[in-house]
């Protein structure tokens, strides 16, 4: 498997009490994808990514020596990362609008070229906070992680129809969020 469920240790059993060779174990195997999933979902912003992998860390060696490991840890990861990814957005200004034009944007979005601007990798990373989680995760995987819809059809347990649609319905909500974006900054909403 690919993508998020490419890191195994989400299904170890593990003790009450975690060791050093567990916590250890478990760093190396999801500390590269988590600083991935800290990127893309910092619109490619180096540093917070960083951030945000290291204070993700800092918190998991800090909570699970005291209360032992989460029955699922790359959960807990991808969790405690969003919520401080959020934190930190909510307390930064918007990208203006004004600096990348919306219909660059849907377009970068349709072509899988996101990443090619930080300014377009700003917004939609942006918009994708307001994503419900699944609906970005589903989104991430295939335009991020390059998953082909069988891959995940077989990662979710559902039809590559059903992907499909979700992935549809997905995008449409993502562009929905852009155009409410945009109407606000422009004083329209």
């Amino acid at each position: 498997m690919r993508g998020f469920s490419a890191v195994h240790v989400s299904s170890l059993p593990m003790p009450e009490r975690i060791t050093e060779e567990q916590l250890k174990h478990v760093y190396r195997e999801t500390v590269v994808p988590l600083y991935r999933y800290a990127s893309r979902r910092c619109g490619g912003d180096r540093a917070l990514a960083e951030d945000v992998t290291q204070e993700v860390w800092l918190r998991a060696v800090r909570e699970w020596r005291r209360s032992g490991p989460p029955r699922h840890p790359w959960a807990w990861l991808l969790t405690t990362a969003r919520n401080l990814i959020l934190n930190e957005l909510r307390r930064r200004p918007a990208v203006s609008f004004d600096a990348v034009s919306p219909a660059v944007i849907l377009d970068a979005i349709e072509h899988d070229r996101v990443s090619d601007s930080a300014e377009i990798a700003a917004v939609v990373a942006q918009a994708m906070l307001r994503l419900p989680e699944a609906e970005a995760r589903l989104l991430e995987a295939f335009h991020y992680d390059r998953m082909k819809t069988a891959q995940i059809a077989e990662s979710y347990g559902i039809s590559e129809r059903a992907v499909e649609g979700r992935l549809r319905r997905a995008r449409e909500r993502l562009r929905h969020e852009l155009e409410i974006t945009l109407k606000m900054e422009r004083g329209l909403a």
